[in-house]
């Protein structure tokens, strides 16, 4: 049976396209080189003109900004760096009125050390929010409890003299763990989203979701079979464990299923970021069933390997696992490379992002598009005297960090800083940014952007690439095919060439389709034979 549900109301999302805001590197109003929330209701028209339907916001939050908004410690009220309360209920009304929702950041799993429930929790052991975070005793011999690694570097456990404990971090020391088994720290939580639901926002993005609870008896983890090199780089020793104590336990669920029940009094929608050993089995989980996440996503797609087979896999794989859930599939976000330079190279032509681009609407599954992925920006070159990611900082030079992909966005070639700002942006502006900016590419046909537009408004009025299921066939290495069907319309075929240079191929899956217009990628079928030029597409109407 189809798991593809009709469309309707409850599973509008799944129509949806989201947009990611960095708002850091967004735009800046008041001229400190920071983006704000002022600067993104700005530029809600431009996000609105995309045709996307939901802007994600990364954290705007009260935060030391040690990881950039990441470490939270007030979970209702704005950074003054990034505004005002009113300047966020500005931003939704503008949003509302241009017909877009608005997706936040939710960061439940860990706060910042200068949290008031933190420095409450750490002052004694026997304080009302003593139990609110991950605190253990060490070993006889000094050491940590267990050999719990940290995502960003060494032990997931800091030592504190307040406690003579060990408390658990699995990002930054400045970011400990909250303990989800109590569930005063779960209600809290809720409380904090209510707030935001209460000021009209459409639905939350949960940042590392699956990391709430840990193993109450912090059993240690066993060595890793397969290696994880997705969720972190190779040189990282994080990847080295098979993660089964310290993230993804069953506990999770129950609580997942009490936060969908919040959302669920206000129309709200979920998508969680999933970063597991067996990450989609953990995301056909999440959004199973239809009273948890409504999607999540992971970070398959956020790799180095783009092979047509390797993509084929994680989408098949995924399709394979869910219980009537659904997925994002996301190619570029503010954690990794951007997706021109991961997968196209240093010197990605124009014409490569924009065959990924409607590759990736082609999916079945919600698309997640990054800022400046539809201006077709490469990989940033920072050098590590402006760096400014601690993540970076400590595995520089094998791995540089996420500063890269979250350079400011350059939106007008003339002005200083790009047009980002009118001061000293806290990241440089990309020279090869510059000569990609907005302001050039609304004057071209031809542009990055202007087919962004294109093929988004084509896809929209195709249900089949929307709520169709998905199905591949076999094709010479670097062409993707598939195909996608929905009950009372006719199937799409679609190819895509992900090499540099020209292929040809068979294609009797496509006998006697009639070839779509209006995607605007070059490539022919002729006699039954397929030629794409290099980065080139095909899409065909089955009869």
């Amino acid at each position: 049976m189809p798991t593809t549900q009709p469309s309707d109301q409850s599973t509008w999302y799944r129509d949806a396209i989201i947009y990611q805001v960095y708002p850091r590197s967004f735009l800046d109003t008041n001229g400190d080189g920071i983006g704000d929330l002022p600067g993104i209701t700005a530029k809600l028209d431009y996000i609105a003109s995309l045709g996307v339907d939901i802007v994600w916001i990364s954290p705007y939050f009260k935060s030391p900004m040690k990881d950039f908004g990441y470490d939270v410690s007030d979970y209702c009220d704005v950074d003054p760096m990034f505004g005002t309360l009113a300047d966020f209920d500005q931003l939704i009304a503008r949003a509302h009125s241009l017909g877009l929702k608005i997706m936040i950041d939710q960061v439940m799993s860990h706060t910042a050390d200068e949290h008031a429930w933190f420095k409450e929790s750490r002052a004694s052991r026997d304080n009302p929010k003593a139990d609110w975070y991950v605190w253990a005793d060490p070993l006889p011999d000094g050491n940590p409890p267990n050999n719990w690694m940290s995502v960003f570097g060494g032990s997931s456990w800091q030592w504190d003299s307040r406690r003579r404990q060990y408390y658990m971090h699995n990002f930054l020391v400045s970011q400990p763990d909250m303990n989800f088994h109590n569930p005063e720290v779960q209600q809290a939580h809720l409380d904090c989203l209510r707030f935001w639901l209460e000021r009209g926002v459409d639905g939350v993005r949960l940042d590392a979701c699956n990391f709430h609870f840990h193993d109450p008896e912090l059993r240690s983890n066993p060595p890793a079979v397969n290696r994880d090199t997705a969720t972190v780089s190779d040189v990282n020793p994080y990847g080295m464990q098979a993660h089964v104590y310290d993230k993804s336990r069953p506990e999770n669920l129950p609580f997942l299923k009490k936060l969908r029940s919040l959302l669920n009094e206000y129309g709200a929608v979920a998508i969680g970021e999933v970063g597991a050993d067996d990450s989609l089995a953990v995301m056909a989980e999440y959004t199973a069933d239809g009273d948890k996440l409504h999607l999540a996503y992971s970070f398959n797609l956020l790799v180095p390997q783009c092979s047509a087979p390797y993509i084929r896999t994680q989408v098949e794989q995924f399709e394979a696992r869910v219980k009537g859930g659904w997925a994002s599939w996301s190619v570029g976000n503010h954690d990794v490379q951007r997706v021109a330079s991961r997968w196209g190279g240093a010197e990605a032509p124009v014409a490569f992002a924009k065959m990924i681009l409607a590759m990736q609407l082609s999916l079945k599954g919600t698309p997640c598009l990054y800022q400046g992925d539809e201006l077709a920006f490469g990989e940033a070159d920072v050098p590590f005297e402006l760096l400014q990611d601690p993540y970076g900082i400590t595995f520089w030079p094998e791995f540089k960090g996420r500063d890269g992909c979250r350079t400011p966005i350059a939106w007008d070639h003339q002005a200083p800083a790009g047009g980002f700002t009118s001061g000293k942006p806290w990241l440089p502006v990309a020279a090869p940014h510059l000569a990609k900016a907005a302001s050039l590419q609304e004057k071209d046909p031809e542009s990055a952007l202007a087919f962004a537009r294109k093929i988004i408004a084509w896809r929209r009025q195709l249900p089949q690439l929307t709520r169709g299921e998905i199905v591949f066939f076999d094709a010479p290495e670097p062409l993707l095919a598939l195909r996608r069907d929905l009950a009372g319309e006719r199937s799409i075929v679609a190819v895509f060439n992900l090499g540099g240079a020209a292929h040809s191929m068979p294609l009797p899956q496509a006998a006697g389709a009639e070839k779509m217009s209006g995607y605007d990628l070059p490539g022919e079928l002729v006699d039954g034979v397929l030629q794409l030029p290099a980065f080139g597409a095909w899409f065909g109407l089955l009869k």
